[in-house]
């Protein structure tokens, strides 16, 4: 929903009422992940996508039904062989998509930036109930109560989920702000980085004890900057278990408070820059100042993706590549040769 929420709430507005589809499960390749949502207004405006255009028609002819009626619908849309180009997924997956017409009471989303799941009842008699779970609120809307439970699990994982809870199906939509990647060390490949993860749409961070090389000039995309060594930089920004941490300072004065720091946190990822030679180095340093040696298993080093990187930002990509597998559970290895499905399913 979060992708076509400014055109809902503008039809809203605008006295409107609308039908959302929301993709809220998939098996086998699909053309896009779980949460993607396909709108269309009373007046017949689209936006969004549940399938890239594979199925969007039929979901517009049973929307109109779902005006009508005002009751939500669970829809599946497979393929096989034999009918390649019919309604249906020419790619061979299978997706579970919702309908529901809006009447303006139900909770929409919570406050830009704020962390939240907001539930939604697939099937059964409170089907189309909502509960919206916000991290630090109150639950709202008319969905089972009982649902809030859920949410701590799904607000630290930060992904869509469908669940099964005593026979009924419950789709939790994760809201929240993008994952953050800070970066200490503010040197060239800082930069890089910040300008790749940016892309991404990502809060980039990059701290340095050092003045002169924590400026915009040389880090202009950044979008904080911190002077700081490094156990106050971290405690500044307190990393959670949707930040990324990335030491590239090559010096142990800075590196090694900063891995140790980061090592504090719930980070899900925490990469280190330099030779095989320095991280072995590195790491008897950190043992002797007292790291477990199960912790040391955290640390990406030397960071990145092994695709024969050379300049500054082919190493960023590099290193924001496995960062993007680390977040998703995956090696990071050639498609071609992995039996997993291609998209992750992460909100």
């Amino acid at each position: 929903m979060k992708e076509i929420l400014p055109d809902v709430e503008r039809w809203e507005e605008g006295g409107e009422r609308v039908v959302v589809a929301t993709v809220v499960a998939t098996r086998r390749s699909t053309p896009r992940p779980v949460g993607s949502s396909f709108a269309i207004s009373s007046s017949g405006a689209l936006c969004g996508s549940v399938s890239g255009g594979c199925v969007e028609s039929d979901v517009y002819e049973r929307a109109q039904e779902v005006f009508d009626t005002g009751a939500p619908t669970l829809v599946t849309y497979g393929i096989s062989d034999d009918q390649a180009w019919s309604v249906g997924l020419p790619c061979g997956g299978e997706i579970d998509v919702f309908l529901e017409r809006r009447d303006g009471d139900e909770p929409l989303a919570p406050a830009e930036g704020e962390r939240a799941v907001l539930f939604t009842v697939l099937d059964g008699e409170s089907a189309g109930g909502k509960l919206l779970v916000p991290e630090d609120g109150a639950p709202t809307g008319d969905g089972p109560p009982e649902l809030a439970a859920q949410a701590a699990e799904i607000l630290r994982r930060g992904k869509n989920r469908l669940l099964e809870l005593d026979g009924m199906r419950v789709f939790a939509e994760w809201y929240g702000p993008p994952p953050r990647l800070l970066v200490y060390g503010a040197v060239d490949t800082a930069e890089a980085l910040c300008a790749a993860a940016r892309l991404l749409g990502w809060q980039t961070i990059v701290a340095d004890a050092r003045e002169k090389f924590a400026t915009p000039e040389r880090i202009p995309s950044a979008d904080r900057l911190i002077v700081a060594w490094p156990e106050d930089a971290i405690a500044e920004v307190a990393p959670d278990a949707h930040t990324a941490i990335v030491v590239l300072t090559h010096d142990d004065k800075f590196d090694e408070p900063a891995l140790i720091g980061a090592l504090a946190t719930e980070a899900f990822y925490i990469g280190a820059l330099g030779s095989r030679r320095n991280q072995e180095r590195r790491r008897e340093r950190l043992l002797e100042a007292g790291v477990a040696e199960e912790e040391l298993g955290r640390i990406s080093g030397p960071c990145g993706l092994d695709i024969g990187a050379d300049t500054q930002d082919e190493t960023a990509l590099s290193i924001l590549g496995e960062i993007l597998a680390v977040r998703a559970d995956r090696d990071g290895g050639r498609l071609r040769d992995s039996a997993q499905r291609i998209h992750a399913e992460i909100a």
